[in-house]
């Protein structure tokens, strides 16, 4: 039937007596990539590598020069496919997400970077992010990641940005050209354990776990620290990351309907999932390793006092079984307790700063900065396994 990774065995079991179906997609997407762009980048690998970014630019940016007709025809193919917009996109109805994130964009940013992407780190996509040392202690990765992902949401949220010449369009296919191009280094690569972990980078979990990581985990998380959102909401946004998925390139096999079967490919995926390991707490320190740089913070107290926060405010979110396993300090073990001090924090904060009365910046406003680049968004890719030996991009 298909050949089940060997770090997946023991929870696909498990997961198959609850839902067989929907362990068994899941399983066979883990040793699936990018049925679309994979091929076209293997027939791309041996071009020069600013070659290959130009051509991607004009791609993305639709530049019809010299730089896109002279590129590779599987590439202007490419281009020319993803245009299609899948006729089960309707774009007014994005719009009661759009409202939601950025009236609750404070609470969401902060809900996805301690809460719902801790969870997802918990996962083997751990072990991308650990071999590749993108985000892991390795200089400034973790809060340039962060900060990119930041920019990834607001973008796809913002009207039309998602529209062929939507800023949040680019991003998403830029996000899709970097997993191709990682997923080949890895696969490459002597770190890859291709039986244990089967492909880097899998469908599985992109469209079994980050699509409902950014969308209703996110929310979830938000509405626990005082955001609150209606049932029209929560539908759009299923409906906009279902199509942000589609550019992203997870195939249609592993792509959620609606919010009903995103929540179940999500709990059969951490079923099948195995126990997370050491690479799963070192991605998830080094979330809280960028806090403080993201904030401005400069002396050591502030630093200290900031982390500890985000560590209570995690914990809460996350729930003390995984907190205890990252490490994460012994504070204060109820959630209902850590919640409430948030919210009414929040409370008094914009109560403050409507009377004129507070000086100093909201906690949130430590992941209100994107990653922007003086020269836009950059198309240029890894050509390394390992970070610290890549070419800057």
């Amino acid at each position: 039937m298909f050949n089940c990774p060997t770090a997946y065995a023991e929870g696909f079991k498990k997961a198959r007596v609850l839902d067989q179906e929907f362990a068994d997609n899941y399983i066979r997407h883990t040793r699936i990539g990018d049925l679309e762009l994979d091929p076209v980048m293997e027939e791309l690998w041996d071009l020069p590598t600013a070659e290959m970014h130009r051509f991607i630019r004009a791609g993305v940016e639709q530049v019809d020069d010299d730089d896109f007709r002279s590129a590779p025809k599987a590439l202007r193919d490419f281009f020319e496919h993803v245009k299609e917009v899948p006729e089960w996109v309707d774009f007014d109805e994005f719009k009661p997400a759009q409202r939601a994130f950025f009236h609750n964009m404070g609470n969401l940013l902060i809900a996805y970077a301690i809460g719902s992407a801790v969870e997802g780190f918990s996962t083997l996509v751990s072990k991308s992010f650990s071999i590749t040392g993108r985000v892991t202690g390795l200089g400034p990765g973790a809060e340039r990641r962060l900060r990119q992902n930041n920019r990834h949401m607001v973008e796809t949220y913002y009207p039309d940005g998602l529209r062929r010449n939507g800023e949040g369009w680019k991003i998403a296919m830029r996000i899709r050209f970097v997993h191709a191009r990682i997923r080949k280094l890895l696969a490459d690569s002597e770190y890859w354990d291709h039986d244990a972990w089967g492909t880097p980078l899998s469908a599985a979990h992109l469209g079994g776990i980050s699509l409902f990581t950014f969308s209703i985990r996110q929310f979830e998380h938000a509405i626990s620290m005082g955001s609150s959102l209606t049932d029209e909401e929560q539908e759009s946004i299923v409906k906009i990351w279902r199509y942000d998925g589609h550019i992203l390139g997870v195939p249609d096999t592993i792509l959620f309907k609606n919010e009903a079967e995103a929540r179940k490919m999500y709990k059969i995926a951490h079923l099948c999932e195995p126990p997370p390991d050491e690479s799963a707490v070192e991605v998830a320190t080094a979330v809280f390793k960028a806090i403080p740089a993201m904030a401005g913070v400069k002396t050591e107290r502030e630093r200290k006092s900031l982390q500890m926060y985000a560590f209570r405010l995690s914990r809460a979110l996350i729930g003390n079984e995984l907190a205890d396993f990252y490490g994460y300090p012994n504070t204060i073990r109820v959630k209902s307790l850590v919640l409430l001090y948030y919210r009414l924090r929040k409370q008094l904060i914009n109560f403050m700063k409507h009377t004129g009365k507070l000086s100093e910046e909201d906690f949130s406003l430590i992941f209100e900065s994107t990653q922007y680049d003086k020269e836009g968004i950059s198309y240029k890719l890894p050509d390394h396994v390992r970070a610290t030996q890549q070419s800057p991009w």
